[in-house]
């Protein structure tokens, strides 16, 4: 009897961080649902490139801004384990879907705050909740986190504290599930080159031009910076890494 493939899901995996993170879990020989929020086509594509290196792919639709629907998400994921890789929980889990703001302070309203917290804060907490029956014992969390937890650029506060508050609730979420040996860390990337929040790192010369001058290694970040790192923590190489956060930013503001 073959045995079992470890299984990764990971929420916005169609673009971005998320694409890149779902190709190394790939590449380590993990099968892998991504969620997408609403470009099935781009999704797809990740999939074909998942299956591109032998492993399995599956593709299924979340808002994660919509806590609402995880009970029937959660079913979703049950019913695609079953018929897409014959098995009834998974490995890991990489609470990786996201928007950002750059509103200031002074002018960021209620309304953009909460859909913050949504998307943020409420979405890892729940989403993982409602989840954690079809985590297997012994798996792996991964949250995505930022720098701008631990330094601050004007602009971010909102996002940056939904980013402070995943830290936490990453710690406490390694102190509760430790007793199933699910292990809990928190990643923190740094400006990355994306279409993230418009994609102004990479799309701004001005700003790409500042942060690779703060930044030791002398540039921005790249989707492929961050993906090995996330395949690593849920894999067996970091089976003893727990409660941990690990900023990957090519040490800026050290």
């Amino acid at each position: 009897m073959a045995e079992q493939r470890k299984i990764a899901l990971v929420t916005g995996g169609s673009r971005g961080l998320g694409k890149d993170m779902a190709l190394r879990l790939a590449e380590k020989n993990f099968d892998v649902i991504i969620t997408y929020h609403s470009k099935i086509d781009d999704a797809r594509a990740v999939v074909s490139a998942i299956q591109s290196v032998g492993s399995k792919g599956h593709a299924l639709k979340l808002d994660v801004s919509q806590a609402a629907s995880f009970d029937a998400f959660a079913s979703e994921v049950k019913a695609a384990l079953k018929k897409e890789f014959n098995a009834e929980g998974f490995d890991a889990l990489v609470n990786n879907a996201g928007t950002g703001l750059h509103v200031p302070f002074s002018d960021t309203t209620v309304e953009q705050f909460d859909s913050m917290v949504d998307i943020h804060l409420k979405a890892p907490y729940f989403l993982t909740q409602k989840l954690l029956p079809l985590i297997n014992d012994g798996g792996s969390i991964v949250n995505i986190s930022s720098g701008l937890a631990r330094f601050s650029f004007p602009g971010y506060s909102a996002y940056g504290t939904m980013k402070g508050a995943i830290e936490t609730l990453t710690r406490y979420q390694a102190k509760e599930l430790g007793e199933r040996r699910i292990r809990v860390n928190v990643v923190g990337p740094g400006a990355i080159a994306t279409d993230f929040g418009g994609g102004i790192v990479r799309d701004n010369k001005e700003l790409n031009s500042m942060i690779s001058n703060l930044t030791v290694l002398g540039r921005v970040g790249e989707a492929d910076d961050i993906g090995g790192v996330v395949a690593f923590l849920c894999g067996d190489d970091a089976k003893w890494v727990n409660a941990q956060r690990i900023e990957v930013s090519g040490g800026i503001f050290v």
